[in-house]
């Protein structure tokens, strides 16, 4: 019902009265097509999901609803560093109308400085850096060399929001740049970019082999076109390496039958579970619509109606683009 309302508050705010049994059935044609809702809304929900089982084994019982716990000891429905990165890119889009490198610099950074042991050990490094005055660019490269590679799926985690704000054409290089950021390997590049575009189409309407042949087919990077675009011959390993991640991700969304089937086969595989997590519930997300997704879960995650309203104004700035 809360679900409703708020679709109802975005949607209808300036109309009166009609029948209950046309409210319900008009709202839920509407929730159905949400799907940049359900994208950032589902990113959110596989990040909580997978929370509590980040850096275990493969769980012997099967998860199937948010609980509490996990390395941080978070809290039922809390979300990790991948919600708040991709509602930092989500929010940097809404309020410049445009891809800001230097302001969506300032907003992770202002998001690490908050919650710094939820970081990765790439982005970490790069925070650091950027804390003590060094340039993204040089800082980027310095923790490549330090690291001696830097192919990491944090650039691949908060990337979202730029499939839901540009069509697939733009979205491929504009995913390479944001993650370019932090991540110098391109491999986590072509890895966000590949998912992406998968997203950008299926919000706007594709179905879910159509995105997935146009990721395809604009992908450029030998690894990454070869594992993704062949996913169903490669064994899936949910781990921090970007394409180990985006392939993990995009084999349980393929293989699924329903939304919540996507996010439990990806979390549940253990590993790096709330970003794997993330992933896939942004790609069930958008193709499946915010009214896919359980309501238990939307009452349960952190912050829901921030992101149903960060992902409406990511979706309006859409309209201005040239």
């Amino acid at each position: 019902m809360q679900q409703l309302f708020l679709l109802h508050t975005i949607t209808f705010s300036k109309m009166i009265l009609f029948s209950w049994d046309r409210y319900i059935l008009l709202v839920r044609f509407i929730s159905g097509t949400m799907r940049h809702v359900g994208s950032l809304v589902g990113l959110a929900i596989g990040d909580a999901l997978g929370a509590p089982l980040e850096g275990s084994r493969k769980p012997e019982v099967w998860l199937a609803q948010m609980r509490p716990g996990g390395r941080h000891f978070r809290k039922k429905g809390e979300v990790t560093d991948d919600t708040l990165q991709a509602m930092a890119v989500a929010e940097s889009l809404a309020s410049c109308g445009c891809f800001d490198p230097d302001d969506l610099v300032t907003r992770l950074f202002r998001g690490y400085i908050q919650r710094p042991e939820w970081y990765g050990p790439t982005s970490s490094a790069f925070f650091d850096l950027i804390g003590s005055g060094t340039l993204p660019h040089h800082a980027a490269y310095r923790v490549h060399q330090r690291r001696h590679g830097s192919r990491s799926n944090g650039s691949v985690m908060r990337g979202f929001p730029l499939g839901i704000f540009c069509p697939a054409p733009q979205v491929y290089e504009l995913s390479l740049t944001c993650s370019r950021l932090t991540h110098y390997d391109p491999v986590g590049g072509h890895c966000s970019a590949f998912l992406n575009v998968m997203v950008s189409d299926m919000v706007r309407g594709s179905s879910r082999g159509a995105a997935f042949r146009h990721a395809r087919s604009l992908c450029t990077h030998p690894e990454v076109h070869t594992v993704l675009g062949n996913y169903r011959n490669y064994s899936i390993i949910p781990g921090l390496d970007a394409v180990q991640c985006s392939h993990a991700a995009l084999s349980c969304f393929m293989e699924s039958r329903t939304f919540e089937h996507a996010v439990l086969s990806a979390v549940n595989l253990g590993g790096d579970a709330d970003t794997v997590g993330a992933c896939c519930g942004a790609l069930a997300g958008a193709y499946r619509g915010l009214a896919a997704i359980p309501e238990r879960w939307c009452r349960d995650v952190e912050g829901y109606e921030s992101l149903v309203l960060l992902a409406e104004r990511v979706w309006k700035r859409t309209r201005s683009l040239p």
